[in-house]
């Protein structure tokens, strides 16, 4: 009789773990189906307002795509609108690239002290000041360089303080935390075997970490610094405050210009939806969607390049 007992209780228990096991089965697929339809919907909607602007106002995409002049406002009887969005796709990549020129080494560099070089105590103060940093809002970052570097540049460099060089500075030190975060968690991968083999070579320790975990890592430390350059293609506010917006492709490094994320923002409050100004707006927005999926593609290939998980 005990024995029989303990048989049913124990069918019982594993009846109620399958039965906890659907339900938790039944969660995860609802919040991958939810997250799922959430991208696809995103991406349907951007697209069909994306096109609007070519399909139903006649815009001219390769117009659209190459011309500098950009002008939405004009009257019929001075040529009317025109609608070039080269100076602000150009302006969204100069700066993006610039900044992640600045942002890489400096990243990769203060990744590489974090876990080859300085002691224990260095690590537990400089890792949750660059996880602060990461933290900060972008209207700070913009701020600060409103204050601070708009005037620097003005005094020593030349222009007027707003201008490419200085959004470049804003947003190379926003994205600094991002990269440096993802490169030190990359260095970390590396198996501890590998530092040994080459100390016990005869190497140094600088010789080890040049030629044996830098190129380990690489992968992933390009991975970092394509999700730095994601983010700062598609930042807004700080840019937008310290940039100039002009309508115009920087000549220089101190002449204003705009990106694709300023004039939106800058103008989308200010059109009638349905209107083609408005149309045009959301295809600038499609073109930051379309950067978004090529950043996270290639995101996604360097990560499969990784030599060690």
């Amino acid at each position: 009789m005990p024995s029989s007992v303990t048989v049913a209780d124990r069918l019982l228990d594993k009846k109620k773990t399958m039965k906890r096991e659907r339900k938790g089965k039944l969660i995860v697929y609802t919040c991958a189906a939810l997250i799922i339809l959430t991208t696809l919907a995103i991406t349907t909607f951007l697209v069909i307002r994306g096109l609007q602007a070519f399909v139903i106002d006649g815009v001219n995409p390769i117009h659209f795509l190459t011309s500098l002049d950009w002008n939405p406002t004009r009257s019929a009887e001075q040529g009317g609108p025109s609608y070039g969005a080269l100076p602000f796709i150009f302006g969204s990549f100069a700066v993006t690239i610039l900044a992640a020129l600045i942002a890489a080494p400096l990243g990769i560099g203060a990744a590489i002290y974090m876990t080859e070089i300085a002691p224990s105590w260095g690590r537990k103060i400089l890792q949750p000041a660059v996880e602060l940093l990461v933290g900060i809002p972008s209207v700070v970052y913009g701020f600060i360089g409103l204050t601070l570097f708009v005037p620097f540049v003005r005094e020593y460099v030349g222009g007027q303080g707003f201008g490419l060089l200085t959004g470049m500075i804003v947003l190379s030190i926003m994205i600094l935390p991002t990269v440096t975060s993802i490169a030190t968690d990359a260095l970390r991968t590396i198996p501890a075997g590998m530092r040994e083999s080459s100390l016990a070579l005869g190497a140094t320790r600088w010789q080890t970490i040049r030629r044996v975990i830098v190129p380990a890592a690489a992968p992933m430390l390009l991975t970092a610094v394509v999700l730095g350059m994601a983010r700062a293609f598609g930042e807004a506010l700080a840019v937008q405050m310290v940039i100039g917006n002009a309508r115009t492709i920087a000549e220089s490094l101190v002449d204003p210009t705009a990106t694709l994320t300023t004039i939106i923002t800058l103008n989308m409050g200010h059109t009638v939806p349905g209107s083609t100004e408005n149309n045009v707006l959301w295809s600038l927005g499609l073109i930051l969607l379309v950067m978004s999926y090529l950043f996270i593609i290639l995101v996604r290939f360097l990560s499969s390049r990784r030599k060690f998980s």
